[in-house]
C-alpha cells in the first residue's frame, strides 16, 4: 500500500517537507490519516526568521482586521470540513466538531473587533506639577514573534485563541500543534495565506515532537513570548525554562460544581450530561468533581445516570454519538486504572466503568473523597465523580480543597448562597446556575495556581501580546 502524502508546512513564504516524517492515526480506529513532517531546531529557527522578517514590515490595523474578517467568513464556509477533520484527528463526535469549528469562527470576529480598537490612553500629566504643559499618552505595540504551543483537545480553536489575537496585536506566529492533532491547525494557516490574504511568515507551523520542537520555540531567543495551553507539569517547567520571556500559561482544571438543595438539580444532571462528557470529558474545564447536598444526593445520582445512560458511544462521524474514544488507547488505560483504584478505595460505580474496544463507557462514580485520583487530579477523560456535603460551607470548602483553580459552580436558587460562592469559590471564574464547562469565546477565560496565570479571549489576549509605550511630549 502507498504511504500517505506527507502534509507540507507553512514556513514563510515556502511549503516545507523533512526527511523525515511521521504517521498521524484516528483514536478511534487506528487508521492512518495522513503524515506531517518531524520538525527541529533548525526549522524552529527557520521558522522564526520568516515570522521576524514578516514583522520588520508591519501590517497597519485596518488590514489585520480585514485578514481576521476574511479568515471569520471562510471559516464559516469551510467550517463542515474542518469539522471533519477535527473529527477525524481527535476522535470528537462530528457534532461537537462543528461546534468547535463555529467558535472560531467567533474567535476571529472577536479579534478582528480588537484590531481596530486596540489604543492606549491619555495621561494626565498636569495632575502634578512636573508635568504642567506636557502631553502624555500609550499606546500599544506588539511584543515580537508569538511561540504558541496548543494541545489535542481543541485542535482549531485553541490554535485560533493564540493566532488570531497574535494578528490583532500585529505578532507573527511560530505555532507547534499537538502531534496528535495537526491537520486542523495547519488547514487553518493555509486559509490565512492563501485565501484570506495574509503575507508569508506572518503564521507558521511547525510541526514534531515536544522536546525537539516545543523546547526549540521555549529556548529560542527571537521569540518574545510563550503562549502554552496544557499540561501544568509542561506549564510550569515552560515557564521556569523562559524565565526572561512573556510566559502566558492555560492549564488543567478537576472543575467543581456545588449543587444546593435550593438549586435545579435536574438542569444541572442534564447539563452534566454534556459537561462531564463532551469530547469524552477531554477538556480543562470539563465537568470533574459534583459536590450535590446530601437531602437531594439520591435524586440527583438517580437522574444523573439516567441521563448518562442516554449518551451514545460510537463512531466520531456518526451524527448520533455522544461520546467516542479518548486521544490515545495509553490514556484509556489509564483512566480506567484511575476508576478501577477508586473503587479500590470505596468509590462505587452507579454507571460505566467499563471499556468497550477501543472506548471507555461514560462513568459516575459515588461516594469518592478528594482522597482519590479521580477528584484530586485532572482526569481528562469521561468520568464524573459525586460527593456528598452537609452544608453549604463545607461544599465550598471540597471545591476549594484542589491545586487547580480554573472555573468552578454553583445551582442555587439563593442569592445569598450564590454570591457567597462567588466570594468564596477560588477560581478563575464562577458560574452560576451554570456548569463551570460554560466558555464563550469573548469572555476572559483563566485561572490560579495550577491552573495557569493568563486570561485568553482575544480581547485580553492581545493585550497580553502587546506592551504599552509611554510618549511624552514638551512642545
Amino acid at each position: 500500500m502507498a504511504q500517505p502524502t506527507v502534509r507540507a508546512l507553512p514556513i514563510g513564504a515556502d511549503r516545507v517537507r523533512t526527511d523525515e516524517s511521521v504517521e498521524v492515526a484516528s483514536p478511534y480506529d487506528g487508521r492512518t490519516i495522513g503524515r506531517v513532517p518531524v520538525g527541529d531546531a533548525e526549522l524552529v529557527d527557520r521558522a522564526v526568521d520568516a515570522a521576524r522578517g514578516a514583522m520588520a514590515d508591519p501590517l497597519p490595523a485596518w488590514r489585520r482586521a480585514d485578514i481576521l474578517d476574511a479568515a471569520a467568513v471562510a471559516l464559516r464556509e469551510q467550517q463542515d470540513d474542518f469539522a471533519r477533520t477535527i473529527a477525524d484527528e481527535a476522535a470528537k463526535p462530528i457534532t461537537t466538531a462543528r461546534t468547535e469549528a463555529a467558535r472560531a469562527v467567533l474567535t476571529f470576529q472577536f479579534a478582528a473587533v480588537e484590531a481596530r480598537t486596540l489604543a492606549g490612553e491619555m495621561i494626565p500629566m498636569d495632575a502634578a506639577p512636573p508635568g504642567e504643559g506636557k502631553l502624555g499618552f500609550t499606546y500599544r505595540v506588539p511584543i515580537g514573534v508569538v511561540g504558541a504551543i496548543t494541545p489535542f483537545n481543541f485542535p482549531l480553536n485553541l490554535v485560533a485563541h493564540k493566532i488570531a489575537p497574535a494578528i490583532a496585536a500585529g505578532c507573527a506566529t511560530v505555532l507547534k500543534p499537538a502531534s496528535q492533532t495537526p491537520f486542523s491547525a495547519i488547514a487553518l494557516a493555509e486559509l490565512l495565506l492563501e485565501e484570506c490574504g495574509l503575507p508569508p511568515g506572518w503564521v507558521n507551523v511547525v510541526t514534531g515532537g515536544g522536546s525537539a520542537v516545543g523546547g526549540a520555540i521555549v529556548e529560542h531567543p527571537g521569540i518574545a513570548m510563550i503562549s502554552f495551553t496544557g499540561s501544568p507539569d509542561v506549564g510550569w517547567d515552560i515557564r521556569a525554562r523562559a524565565a526572561r520571556k512573556k510566559v502566558g500559561l492555560e492549564l488543567g482544571n478537576n472543575a467543581p460544581v456545588v449543587i444546593e438543595p435550593s438549586g435545579d438539580w435536574k438542569a444541572a444532571a442534564g447539563k452534566i450530561k454534556v459537561a462531564g462528557y463532551s469530547h469524552a470529558g477531554q477538556s480543562c474545564i470539563s465537568t470533574q468533581r459534583v459536590l450535590v447536598h446530601h437531602s437531594v444526593a439520591d435524586r440527583f445520582v438517580a437522574e444523573l445516570v439516567a441521563e448518562v445512560e442516554s449518551l451514545t458511544v460510537g463512531d466520531p462521524m456518526d451524527e448520533g454519538t455522544d461520546v467516542s474514544a479518548l486521544i490515545s488507547a495509553d490514556d484509556t488505560e489509564r483512566v480506567k486504572g484511575w476508576v478501577d483504584d477508586a473503587v479500590a478505595e470505596g468509590a462505587e460505580v452507579a454507571t460505566g466503568g467499563d471499556v468497550r474496544g477501543r472506548l471507555l463507557a461514560p462513568t459516575v462514580l459515588t461516594a469518592t473523597t478528594n482522597e482519590m485520583k479521580v477528584c484530586n487530579t485532572e482526569v481528562f477523560g469521561p468520568v464524573v465523580a459525586v460527593q456528598t456535603y452537609d452544608d453549604l460551607d463545607e461544599g465550598l470548602r471540597l471545591a476549594n480543597d484542589t491545586r487547580y483553580g480554573l472555573q468552578a459552580s454553583i445551582f442555587t436558587a439563593e442569592l445569598a448562597g450564590a454570591l457567597r460562592a462567588a466570594r468564596t469559590l477560588d477560581f478563575g471564574g464562577v458560574l452560576v446556575n451554570e456548569v463551570p464547562t460554560f466558555r464563550t469565546d469573548q469572555m476572559p477565560y483563566g485561572g490560579i495556581r495550577d491552573s495557569g496565570n493568563t486570561k485568553e479571549g482575544p480581547h485580553h489576549a492581545v493585550r497580553e501580546m502587546t506592551e504599552e509605550r509611554l510618549v511624552v511630549i514638551q512642545p
